[in-house]
């Protein structure tokens, strides 16, 4: 068994390097200088260093930053050429391909660079955060009770922008000597002013329900993932009805660690395929775009296993239903939320149906829900959390700037030594060479 582990972990690496070099070339043909910023515009930076694997985590917030472009340029910097190329088609600002720490180097020299925004916790970050005289801001992609949530990670940026009192609560609480009032500036969920889009199928009086399962986990912990243990049962039961229309929208890693858990994901896809065939005027949908946002606001109710997804629905103020992990291990912190969720064992996935009826006529599910879309997102009305998410940037593009102005070396000329001498004087950490290519 460890001989077959290795070579499979030695076959997925050599299939990553092979698109990785494939991908390359194909930047070279297109060249990433196209939709390149202007030296000398960019005040706002989005830092991503992941691979197109997870262009979720910045999708979610490209039509905020496209929002914010138009007060304060920004421009995306991405570290994978697979991500660069998916930037170069979907991002409505501008992208900046940066592989190599040199290449880093020289998009922050030509730029007033006020502020960097991280949506991850990817130890490349790093790379990034090393350059002083800007602040360096974790604005995470998405808002959960999950134990990522309160990382002691949250301690390396200057500032991080938090949905709301939720979040603030759940810091206070893990957290020490960490300074709450000052560093975690709650905004909201900006995205949520961006859920629209053109559903595909034609609405009818099927009522909709949307099954969103996170991945399996890549730890006992962190086994939220429902749709080996309550997946078919629950798919089966929408799509037998005759009045359900469902939309099946997994998380793109599920099933990357666990075989077992893929296959579970395989047999809804095939289930949902039949069901379509034999009655095509279901329009069951089995999702798997880039864009999240009309899922969400299609849905007559949610079905969401803990995550970040279970945040975005409650931000929409509509009906939810959370399936709890089977593992015994799954982290789940039911101080908030999830303390007054309407959960989903695996015993009870075949009885979907009747959960969904009662979640929709319960008076008193409907204001527990309110209680806590309040309590996590505050003013929910279409455009306050943009307006929060804008106020909080051009606060601190103001206090770098009056930073800046009462630091002389700021403003002052890069010195005619060495380059080393140069990255000193802006306050950065050298990487030699043979370090820089990733």
């Amino acid at each position: 068994m460890p001989l077959k582990r290795d070579l499979s972990l030695a076959w997925g690496m050599g299939l990553r390097a092979l698109n990785s070099r494939r991908s390359r070339r194909r930047l070279d043909r297109l060249g990433v200088d196209r939709r390149a910023p202007r030296d000398g515009e960019v005040r706002v930076a989005v830092y991503f260093a992941d691979g197109a694997v997870n262009m979720y985590q910045i999708r979610q917030w490209l039509e905020p930053l496209a929002a914010l472009n138009e007060t304060y340029p920004v421009a995306i910097i991405a570290r994978s050429p697979e991500t660069m190329l998916a930037l170069l088609e979907e991002s409505p600002v501008p992208v900046v391909y940066a592989r190599r720490v040199v290449d880093l180097e020289e998009f922050v020299e030509s730029q007033p660079l006020a502020l960097t925004l991280y949506v991850n916790q990817n130890a490349k970050n790093f790379q990034m955060m090393r350059y002083g005289r800007m602040w360096h801001v974790f604005v995470n992609h998405g808002e959960s009770d999950k134990m990522y949530m309160t990382t002691n990670q949250f301690k390396a940026y200057d500032y991080s922008f938090v949905a709301g009192d939720a979040a603030l609560a759940r810091l206070r609480s893990k957290l020490w000597d960490y300074d709450l009032e000052t560093r975690a500036i709650p905004i909201g969920r900006p995205q949520a002013d961006h859920f629209a889009g053109t559903t595909p199928y034609a609405p009818d009086d099927r009522i909709v329900v949307l099954y969103a399962p996170t991945w399996e986990g890549d730890r006992a912990s962190a086994a939220y993932g429902s749709i080996a243990t309550h997946g078919s049962a629950l798919v089966q039961a929408v799509l037998a009805t005759g009045r359900h229309r469902l939309i099946y929208r997994p998380h793109p890693r599920s099933g990357v660690v666990d075989p077992d858990y893929r296959r579970a994901h395989e047999q809804i896809v095939a289930a949902v395929e039949r069901a379509n065939a034999a009655d095509p005027s279901a329009q069951h949908v089995y999702d798997q775009g880039p864009s999240l946002g009309w899922q969400l606001a299609a849905a007559d109710v949610a079905v969401s296993d803990v995550s970040a997804m279970v945040y975005d629905r409650l931000a929409t103020g509509l009906p939810l239903i959370v399936t709890r992990p089977v593992s015994p291990d799954a982290d789940v912190d039911e101080s908030g939320y999830l303390g007054s969720a309407e959960w989903l064992t695996a015993a009870d996935a075949g009885r979907i149906v009747d959960v969904v009826d009662r979640v929709r006529a319960d008076p008193e599910a409907r204001a527990r829900l309110d209680h806590w879309v309040h309590r996590h997102f505050g003013d929910t009305s279409p455009g306050a959390a943009t307006r929060r998410f804008e106020e909080a940037v051009a606060r601190l593009v103001t206090r770098r700037d009056e930073f800046a102005a009462a630091d002389p070396l700021t403003a002052a000329p890069a010195s005619a030594g060495s380059e080393h001498e140069a990255d000193a004087s802006r306050g950065a950490t050298v990487v030699p060479d043979d370090e820089t290519d990733l």
